[in-house]
């Protein structure tokens, strides 16, 4: 296990009813229906079924349209995190700690990294030289796969186009894709949700930009990267 971060002591059970559009669903609290954000845009279609049990942390502050965030899901018997601002944390922490060992040597870690109009998940510098760093949130696995992107991403296939780029350039460049939930057993670009992003992938690893994937495990105490899982493109 290369490191965690603790959810909140307080989530509460809750029963997923409907998504309202990306960001806002109705859940059933405690009787009550009430909104939730759901942060991720992913569609997620088959995790965000009416009646399935899911996890949510209420807001401390009024203010807010929803009154709860939605964190974990039931699926088959595994809890899935949604956060898709969660992977980014981790492997920050993980890259603080060298406890990543394809980036262990580099010796600084700078986070949201602009480069020409570009923004990068992270900036790493060392020994190496300099590494720009992707880090993509995957909530889909099927039959032991875990799939990226769930829906069309043309977001996506620029930032392996940039990457692609900057390692022609001279940069390394890498991306990360964060598998949360404990299932997967390898990962691959879902070719029939988005060919363009899957071939984007195979065009950056021949240019030598590095695919990575972990698989983590979620509990509602804690979502933790847990092992490095094979990538097949």
């Amino acid at each position: 296990m290369l490191c965690s971060i603790f959810l909140p002591p307080q989530l509460e059970e809750a029963t997923f009813i409907r998504r309202l559009n990306r960001f806002v669903a109705e859940v059933l609290v405690r009787g009550n229906q009430e909104l939730a954000h759901v942060p991720s845009s992913g569609r997620m279609a088959e995790l965000l079924v009416t009646g399935r049990r899911v996890w949510v942390n209420r807001h401390r502050n009024e203010g807010h349209k929803t009154t709860c965030r939605l964190l974990l899901v039931e699926y088959e018997g595994i809890l899935v995190s949604v956060d898709a601002t969660l992977p980014n944390r981790l492997v920050g922490r993980a890259l603080q700690a060298r406890a990543l060992e394809a980036f262990s040597t580099y010796e600084t870690v700078r986070a949201e990294y602009s480069r020409g109009h570009s923004r990068f998940d992270f900036y790493l510098s060392g020994p190496p030289g300099g590494c720009l760093l992707e880090v993509k949130s995957v909530t889909l696995v099927e039959k032991g796969v875990a799939l990226f992107p769930d829906a069309p991403s043309t977001r996506g296939t620029k930032h392996l186009e940039e990457l692609a780029a900057a390692r022609r350039e001279g940069l390394q460049g890498a991306v990360l894709f964060v598998a949360q939930r404990e299932d997967a057993r390898c990962f691959s670009p879902h070719h029939g949700q988005d060919p363009a992003f899957a071939m984007a992938l195979q065009r950056a690893a021949a240019s030598g930009v590095r695919v990575l994937a972990y698989r983590c495990r979620v509990t509602r105490e804690a979502v933790t990267l847990e092992k490095e899982i094979p990538v097949l493109l």
